[in-house]
């Protein structure tokens, strides 16, 4: 998938003028891409964080992604400035890190709020709830798929699959699991994000805000990844059920004994 440049230089770190950056983005259609520069700081701290990055990899590209989320990390989202400036960085094309952006969900393209909301709507969630969960939290929030309400905090999308069907029905902050949801736990749920009060996740890390996710994942960890469990008993009953049989794994060809 490639993103198109409307006027703007496409030579590798050609500086590039303010003429606006039109993409077509799977989820949005073709729209120029929001605007809303980076402030001079911001820019900056892009900057600096960028050359650590780019120093743990053999060639510069190979920090795309992870620039990427240095950019959402300060706004939100990756603007047309940002990707911009990752381009001039990298020594990219905007139509090289468009393409990018556009491809991968995580990146988001428009501003969200601080928590984004995930609800699982894939077949076994949906059946045991995940279709009336997704539509309670749209009449108790009042908006609708990918909208976010207007204090800013919850932004809230339907996903096709969390990865987590023996906790069905399941719900996501920016990527934690709440499992076994309900109507009414969800309404608590983004009731509490709202209200600035963010519950642990059953599993996993204490929650962040999406921006500091954002910073996490273009490699600059908070430190907590082994705060919280990581594995429930639902996930692991083939394994306890396996060792009270006495039952392994075949080895590995080639391994030794």
């Amino acid at each position: 998938m490639s993103g198109a440049t409307d006027g703007l230089p496409s030579t590798p770190g050609a500086q590039q003028g303010s003429a606006p950056l039109v993409v077509f983005d799977p989820r949005l259609g073709p729209a120029t891409a929001a605007e809303d520069p980076l402030s001079p700081d911001a820019r900056q701290r892009v900057r600096e964080r960028a050359a650590e990055v780019i120093a743990r990899y053999p060639r510069p590209r190979s920090a795309l992604m992870p620039l990427l989320y240095l950019v959402q990390a300060e706004q939100g989202y990756v603007s047309a400035d940002g990707i911009r400036l990752v381009a001039e960085i990298l020594g990219l094309t905007t139509a090289e890190v468009a393409a990018v952006v556009t491809f991968y969900t995580m990146y988001r393209r428009r501003p969200c709020g601080a928590y984004v909301v995930g609800v699982c709507t894939n077949t076994l969630c949906a059946i045991l709830g995940g279709d009336a969960i997704f539509q309670a939290l749209q009449d108790h929030l009042g908006i609708g798929n990918g909208e976010t309400t207007e204090d800013g905090m919850v932004t809230l999308e339907h996903i096709e699959c969390n990865a987590a069907c023996d906790y069905a029905p399941v719900v996501m902050v920016n990527w934690e699991f709440f499992d076994n949801q309900t109507v009414e736990s969800a309404r608590e749920l983004v009731d509490r994000l709202r209200a600035g009060d963010p519950p642990m996740p059953t599993r996993g890390a204490p929650l962040k805000t999406h921006t500091e996710v954002s910073r996490i994942l273009a490699g600059f960890p908070d430190d907590l990844a082994d705060v919280g469990p990581s594995a429930g008993p639902a996930s692991l009953a083939g394994l306890e059920l396996a060792r009270r049989r006495g039952e392994s794994a075949p080895p590995r060809p080639g391994a030794s004994s």
